[in-house]
């Protein structure tokens, strides 16, 4: 099962429908891990730690489509709502879940110049776990 930015499509239900983000053309996911530091009589002089919380975020580019009431333009306006997000591999055959948690809408960008496609970015901030998904 190949992983890359055509075979993720990264759904959410910023509307209150679970839809695909529109024509998502690459992702960037990453998970974080805070590091403590502890006392240890085992390391003299060094730092010792131990792991602390996790986050997560997600980066996604997307194209932006016409001007409608569902347009990808419109998602500038939905900066700082709480959304789930659900990562899906998908196939010909198979639309698999692999992946589903709770993000803020964090930042939206469109990118428009004359002469080229309108693109933009997205970044989700979690808030909670992220987990394996169902099918």
């Amino acid at each position: 099962m190949a992983i890359n930015g055509n075979n993720i499509i990264i759904y959410s239900n910023i509307t209150g429908t679970t839809k695909a983000i529109a024509a998502t053309k690459s992702n960037s996911i990453t998970t974080d891990c805070e590091t403590i530091p502890i006392a240890s009589p085992d390391t003299g002089d060094w730092e010792a730690k131990i792991a602390g919380r996790k986050s997560w975020s997600i980066s996604t580019s997307f194209l932006v489509g016409y001007y409608s009431a569902d347009s990808s333009a419109y998602r500038l306006l939905d900066v700082g709502k709480t959304i789930i997000i659900s990562i899906r591999y998908r196939s010909a055959n198979e639309n698999i879940e692999m992946l589903r948690g709770t993000a803020i809408v964090k930042q939206c960008r469109i990118d428009a110049s004359k002469g080229n496609l309108v693109t933009g970015a997205f970044t989700f901030e979690g808030s909670g776990a992220l987990e394996r998904g169902g099918t």
